[in-house]
C-alpha cells in the first residue's frame, strides 16, 4: 500500500512538469477529427517540421503570439515527409513555449496521403498556416506566417458571449 502511494504520488509530479505529452499521431482521418473537434470555434491550425528550418525559426514566435493572445485556438501538426521521434518533437516545441498547445504528428510513411486530406492542392511546402473560422471557412498562409495578419484575422472573429 505504502508503495503504490509512493508510486502514485511520483507519477502525479512528474505528470505537472516538463514537456505536454508526445504529440497526437496524425493519420488517416485525422483531418477530418481534428476539424470536427474544433467545428464552430476559430481555429488556426500550424503545419511545421523538425527538417524545415524556417519552422524551426518562427516556432519560438508562435509561441509569444500564444502567450500574448489567450483567444487564440492555436493547434499544431509536424508535417515532416518521415515520422519523426515524439519525444524530440515535444522537447522542440517546450522550448518555443509551445509544450501545452495541441499537436499533431504525421506517422504515415505515405505523407501524400495525408496532405491530400488536408487540400488536394497542397505540395507539401512548409511552414503552411490554415485559420478556420467559426463558419468552416478556411484561409491558408503559405510559407512563413505573417503574424501580424493572424492577430488581424482574429481580432476580426466574432466574440461569443
Amino acid at each position: 500500500m505504502r508503495l503504490s502511494l509512493v508510486l502514485a504520488l511520483l507519477l502525479t509530479l512528474a505528470s505537472l512538469g516538463g514537456a505536454q505529452a508526445n504529440p497526437l499521431p496524425f493519420e488517416r482521418g485525422s483531418w477530418a477529427k481534428l476539424r470536427a473537434a474544433h467545428a464552430g470555434t476559430p481555429t488556426v491550425i500550424h503545419f511545421w517540421g523538425l527538417t524545415c528550418g524556417p519552422c524551426l525559426v518562427e516556432l519560438p514566435q508562435w509561441g509569444k503570439l500564444a502567450a500574448d493572445r489567450p483567444d487564440l485556438k492555436l493547434v499544431l501538426v509536424a508535417a515532416d515527409p518521415l515520422p519523426q521521434d515524439p519525444e524530440r518533437l515535444a522537447a522542440t516545441l517546450d522550448r518555443a513555449g509551445l509544450g501545452r498547445t495541441e499537436s499533431w504528428s504525421f506517422t504515415d510513411r505515405f505523407y501524400e496521403r495525408l496532405r491530400y486530406e488536408i487540400d488536394p492542392r497542397w505540395a507539401g511546402e512548409l511552414p503552411r498556416t490554415v485559420m478556420i473560422d467559426r463558419a468552416g471557412q478556411a484561409t491558408v498562409l503559405p510559407g512563413v506566417a505573417d503574424l501580424g495578419q493572424v492577430r488581424a484575422w482574429l481580432d476580426a472573429q466574432p466574440k461569443t458571449h
